[in-house]
């Protein structure tokens, strides 16, 4: 007699299940909502062809298919990529303070990395942001990882250890008091809006980097300007935006929404507060990724 014990549901209700953990697994292996859209369909798509009754932890099957989706499709984007180097700014996460989100978009959020550090993830190779990402972010053992990506398990925690020390270097852990991230934002515009250089200088990190993605004020395409003077000398000339910026949570992190008088989305802006002062500014102003984002809920 079989006293195996089958999994309880429907094929379709076991693989809802775990869509929520799956698309935020897909969004931090590849920093683009629709992307991570056709990558759960295919992984949903192929779930549906493949006999998973001997399957003992399906979300974990679920995950392994998932990341090999996702690597296959970063690879793709390497190739398709003139510029190795060309910055790109990570889709945003938004949600109004305060509000309450839907259950999907909260696990989205849940433990969100910031943007600053997706935007390192996007300068590391197909096989690093795999190792990183299934490893530190999802605790995937990198016994389970090697084989994902074609490598020894040694050289999966070397990839995955090359990853972190980049994102370390670049992305620094923001404070965790999102009214002292708050306080910094709010200083920034205040300083902005009356063009006062000093009171700039005084909420940005020495080191400070903004990252600009698209057309805003003076800057045009894709822009990585640092040092305090320039990106408060910078941010003086689009003070104009000051008066249309709105609060948001930007990945789970204080930053705004700028939306015009006649409603449409201008930018968006995420910072990274350290210590109370800001050492990273990530602007995404491309039109066509704008309008792809809900902003619905910041309109009033």
């Amino acid at each position: 007699m079989d006293e195996r014990v089958l999994p309880a549901g429907t094929p379709t209700e076991r693989f809802e299940e775990h869509r929520s953990h799956l698309r935020a697994v897909a969004y931090r292996m590849l920093g683009s909502i629709s992307e991570a859209e056709d990558a759960l369909q295919e992984t949903w798509l192929r779930y549906d062809r493949t006999d998973t009754g001997e399957v003992a932890n399906l979300g974990g099957w679920l995950t392994t298919v998932m990341s090999r989706v996702c690597l296959n499709m970063l690879r793709s984007r390497e190739q398709r990529r003139e510029d190795p180097l060309e910055l790109r700014i990570p889709d945003p996460l938004l949600a109004r303070e305060g509000a309450v989100v839907d259950p999907e978009q909260e696990v989205l959020l849940a433990d969100s990395v910031g943007l600053a550090l997706m935007v390192v993830l996007e300068s590391l190779s197909p096989a690093e942001r795999v190792a990183f990402v299934l490893h530190d972010l999802f605790a995937v053992p990198f016994e389970e990882i090697a084989p994902l990506i074609e490598k020894t398990t040694a050289a999966t925690r070397q990839l995955a250890s090359r990853a972190r020390r980049k994102v370390q270097g670049q992305a620094p852990a923001p404070d965790r008091d999102l009214a002292r991230q708050r306080v910094a934002v709010d200083a920034f515009f205040a300083a902005t809006r009356t063009g006062d250089l000093d009171a700039l200088l005084a909420v940005l990190d020495p080191d400070v980097v903004l990252r600009s993605d698209g057309d805003v004020g003076r800057l045009r395409g894709t822009v990585v300007l640092s040092g305090a003077r320039t990106v408060a000398d910078q941010a003086v000339l689009y003070h104009s935006l000051a008066p249309y910026a709105r609060p948001a949570l930007i990945n789970g992190a204080a930053g705004v929404v700028v939306i015009g008088a006649n409603g449409r989305l201008v930018a968006t802006m995420a910072f990274t507060v350290v210590g109370g002062v800001i050492v990273a500014i990530d602007v995404l102003s491309d039109p066509e990724r704008l309008g792809a984002l809900d902003v619905s809920a910041f309109r009033d």
